[in-house]
């Protein structure tokens, strides 16, 4: 038997997928729409932008270059974009998660796809003293679009108050690390948060049904005693 706690779960489950589509749908209007502000700028970065690429030169440090070198190669690259999403799928579905490292790729493509359309589209140029080899286009940040969709997809997967703490703070970080190396503008991580977060969210509407029903515990059939 299954849990009847499930058994009228279907309107919450709705409920989820309307919140779900409206949030993630405006983090990512949001995301565009930041964008475009940045292109009618031209090439110039907001002020918020020069403000604190000059204040991290300032904190200049071996601990916290070395920190950062890491982060940059934990979250993009062959790790970012092929061993974390398919680490993370294989160990949900050691957890008996199939449909939770389903989910996990599939936000973890979209994502991708969203942040190459956008960089694409916009081509914004990154700052002059970038000290790490970094692609075409500084906005939005795919490390920390990468990041916040982790941390949402885990928040998904698993809904407790310490993973969203977890996830958070690792969006900072890889926030903090790519402004630290000059491999971003602040905005170009405020906008790959926010494309992140909104892929996410928008797949996990697509998986609200079969996420639900692998969360249904079993059981032990009743003896009739």
């Amino acid at each position: 038997m299954t849990d009847v706690r499930h058994a009228d779960a279907s309107p919450r489950v709705a409920s989820i997928v309307v919140v779900q589509l409206i949030v993630g749908g405006l983090l990512t209007l949001a995301s565009v729409a930041l964008g475009w502000w940045i292109l009618s700028r031209g090439v110039d970065p907001f002020p918020i932008d020069e403000w604190w690429n000059a204040l991290v030169a300032e904190w200049w440090h071996p601990a916290l270059a070395g920190f950062s070198r890491v982060m940059n190669w934990v979250g993009g690259g062959w790790v970012g974009v092929l061993a974390v999403p398919i680490g993370g799928a294989v160990g949900l579905v050691l957890l008996r998660r199939p449909w939770a490292a389903a989910y996990f790729l599939a936000a973890e493509a979209v994502s991708a796809g969203f942040v190459q359309v956008l960089k694409h589209a916009f081509g914004r140029v990154r700052p002059e003293d970038i000290l790490v080899v970094s692609d075409y286009g500084s906005y939005p940040s795919g490390h920390v679009a990468n990041a916040a969709t982790i941390a949402v997809a885990a928040f998904v997967i698993f809904p407790r108050l310490w993973v969203a703490v977890v996830g958070a703070a690792w969006v900072v970080l890889m926030a903090f690390s790519r402004t630290y190396l000059h491999a971003h503008w602040l905005s170009d991580t405020v906008g790959g948060a926010l494309v992140g977060a909104g892929a996410a969210l928008l797949v996990a509407a697509a998986f609200a049904v079969p996420l639900t029903r692998e969360r249904v515990v079993p059981r032990a059939p009743s003896t009739g005693r």
